[in-house]
């Protein structure tokens, strides 16, 4: 039990930062690469990789190469405390819309 409820506290903290929280409403839109979030977010390729390590870490995303790109989308598998966060995320469809596509097309790996 101790180790359950430490594991949550771990979990919530990595999301208590803004910028993992934005990343994750973002991936709840659709699967991006580094370079499409660094866009959106406004950082620094490494601080993004950072970012994403950490969530990929802790089992909330999944990650996919493309050609020379790797895509990182939500894991459907990741705890339900976790997932209960999701509906209150607000919206980020506007932001994605406004992706200059630095990854070019999406190719099926």
């Amino acid at each position: 039990m101790e180790q359950k409820i430490q594991e949550m506290a771990e979990t919530y903290k990595l999301l208590a930062d803004k910028t993992r929280l934005s990343i994750i409403a973002l991936l709840q839109e659709q699967e991006l690469c580094v370079c499409d979030i660094t866009d959106i977010i406004g950082m620094s390729q490494p601080n993004a990789s950072q970012h994403l390590r950490k969530l990929k870490a802790a089992g909330l995303l999944n990650e996919k190469k493309k050609g020379q790109w790797v895509y990182y989308s939500l894991n459907p598998d990741a705890e339900a405390y976790v997932q209960c966060v999701y509906p209150y995320l607000p919206s980020m469809k506007d932001k994605i819309a406004g992706l200059k596509n630095c990854c070019g097309p999406k190719e099926e790996a």
